[in-house]
């Protein structure tokens, strides 16, 4: 605990721009979470779609395809297609990237990263909407085809708004995790966090003071868990607006003398 605690093993923190340094690292980790986890959230759902299809042309093929991702380690997956992706798609992206992007995400192997991290997480995510969309009544399909609609209206219309609502705390973990496996990115050589850190812990970078391995990986950590921390939080407000806006509270009933004096209030 000295060793963990100890002043001097925490100077390399403030000394010359480390911190810095590990900032713009975990940023790369931010923006490759967000990117994948916008493509995940929408290739998931029309992946949720296509099994739930009542076509078995549509709907077996659809799910070969979730099961097949999703039961391989995402660690695979990404060494796998950064070592099978054309050179041309790589080349390709490179001259497609925006400027504005950081010199990390601009290379060709990044590709490699989104794709993975996409195809495992929208596999995933496929199942979570399935099983949210699934978890309905099944009078809530009845009483839309009563009216009228059509099933993909029903399904846009009444089952995937109550759906939703159901899935944010699975969704949100599984985002949760899809943003702490960006540090896997670091094995195919893109310059994340983990890199930066393990930098800074071997050449003593922006400074002379020593950065012990602990230590910095401890920031590291801290780093992910405000993050998370935050989607978490972010799931659990959303949880309770939706509850507030659709809850209904009722009164509570406990003989007949409650039920008549009840009745008898003006509507």
């Amino acid at each position: 605990m000295e060793y963990l605690f100890s002043p001097d093993n925490w100077r390399w923190l403030f000394t010359g721009n480390n911190l810095r340094f590990l900032f713009e690292g975990f940023l790369v980790n931010l923006q490759i979470a967000g990117i994948c986890m916008v493509l995940s959230l929408a290739i998931g759902l029309l992946l949720a779609l296509g099994r739930l299809s009542r076509s078995r042309v549509l709907r077996t093929p659809v799910g070969a395809w979730i099961d097949a991702w999703r039961n391989l380690p995402i660690i695979f997956v990404m060494l796998f297609l950064s070592l099978a992706l054309p050179g041309s798609w790589k080349a390709a992206y490179e001259e497609l990237a925006p400027g504005f992007l950081p010199e990390a995400l601009r290379t060709g192997r990044v590709l490699a990263a989104f794709l993975a991290l996409t195809l495992y997480n929208s596999a995933v995510i496929a199942e979570i909407f399935r099983a949210g969309i699934q978890s309905l009544e099944r009078g809530q399909g009845e009483a839309a085809a009563a009216l009228g609609l059509t099933r993909w209206k029903a399904m846009r219309l009444v089952i995937l708004p109550q759906g939703l609502r159901r899935m944010v705390p699975a969704t949100v973990s599984q985002l949760i995790t899809l943003n702490k496996d960006t540090t896997l990115v670091s094995i195919i050589a893109i310059q994340e966090v983990m890199r930066h850190g393990r930098i800074v812990t071997s050449f003593g970078f922006f400074g002379t003071t020593p950065a012990p391995v602990l230590q910095v990986f401890l920031v590291v950590g801290v780093m992910f868990v405000v993050v998370n921390l935050t989607l978490s939080r972010l799931s659990r407000r959303l949880e309770i607006r939706q509850r507030e806006r659709t809850g209904v509270e009722l009164e509570a009933v406990t003989g007949v003398e409650d039920q008549a004096a009840l009745a008898a209030e003006p509507a």
